[in-house]
């Protein structure tokens, strides 16, 4: 199966669609990933979960008989994998053993503004200045709100969680470039197959001893982390990025905080405060404005009237 090139900014609403579908997708992660843990090991869990989506992926691509990448993408590939495939689930799966799936849904707040700056660094997209003051914006409320938590946050877990937005942002905007090049889907199952020489003999070695005391929801997480998080998500993610531009598309994410608190609620039974509801408002308010400065030919940001020129002079009679 052949790939066409990708012109970024084609086709809007494809890309919002694929968007949409894909931050859907990937709100249940968090949710999912502290379901398994009450009964599965981190490390586990995070070469296990890579382990299943390189397989999956490796039987992919030999069945469509899939090209294999040049070697000027293996650099961009290892990237990707760094920041999806391991960096991002093995960081939040330490971070959930400190903090709450509903507080840690609301650092994804955090992760447009990485995604795009890390579009502009490797991408060369120039977004409108209004754009970041929109993005920043929403950025600092996510702060702001985890500064103030009060006692239930922890440090420890804060500082993991932010750190795994910065290699997930890394690794979303590299996958968006390769997109272009290669298909939405061949991204990620080039990436998960990189990986599997890694997460493979990792995930034999720190399998649980007793298989029989894990329960059944803890087996049903990790097939959606490995199946949804790390291969379907994906699948429309890369592909909207690839059509809409890093820096607009990468704004939907904002909505996510709203999903994932949704989700911790109803899947596992935890209490989601008025201000983090006020603050994924706050954050999710932020996304219109940036995605309408996304781009850079779009409109001027105007504060103040602007002032009126004179016309020209008219001679007296």
């Amino acid at each position: 199966m052949s790939t066409q090139a990708t012109t970024p900014g084609s086709g809007s609403a494809p890309a919002l669609a694929d968007g949409l579908i894909g931050v859907a997708i990937f709100s249940g992660s968090l949710p999912a990933t502290r379901l398994a843990l009450a009964d599965l090991d981190p490390l586990f869990l995070t070469s296990a979960r890579a382990a299943i989506a390189g397989l999956l992926a490796a039987a992919a691509l030999a069945l469509l008989r899939q090209s294999r990448p040049t070697r000027a993408d293996l650099a961009g590939l290892a990237l990707v994998a760094l920041g999806v495939v391991v960096g991002f689930p093995l960081l939040t799966a330490l971070a959930l053993a400190h903090v709450t799936a509903a507080h840690a849904a609301v650092f994804v707040g955090l992760l447009p503004l990485a995604t795009a700056v890390f579009g502009a660094i490797r991408a060369g997209e120039r977004p409108a200045p209004a754009f970041w003051l929109f993005s920043g914006l929403g950025s600092a409320v996510t702060v702001a709100f985890a500064a103030g938590a009060g006692a239930a946050p922890s440090l420890l877990g804060d500082g993991l969680m932010l750190a795994a937005i910065l290699v997930c942002g890394l690794g979303y905007a590299e996958g968006g470039i390769l997109a272009r090049r290669l298909g939405g889907w061949q991204v990620i199952a080039w990436a998960a197959l990189l990986s599997l020489p890694l997460t493979l003999p990792l995930a034999l070695l720190c399998r649980p001893a007793q298989s029989a005391a894990v329960g059944a929801p803890a087996w049903a997480a990790l097939a959606y982390v490995s199946l949804f998080s790390m291969l379907i998500g994906f699948v429309f993610w890369y592909r909207a990025l690839a059509r809409g531009g890093i820096a607009a598309v990468s704004q939907l994410q904002l909505l996510q905080p709203f999903l994932g608190l949704g989700l911790a609620a109803l899947v596992l039974g935890e209490a989601v405060e008025g201000r983090m509801l006020v603050a994924a408002a706050a954050v999710a308010a932020c996304v219109a404005g940036a995605r309408r400065f996304a781009r850079p030919g779009a409109p001027r940001l105007r504060i103040w009237p602007a002032p009126r020129r004179p016309g020209p002079a008219r001679s007296r009679p």
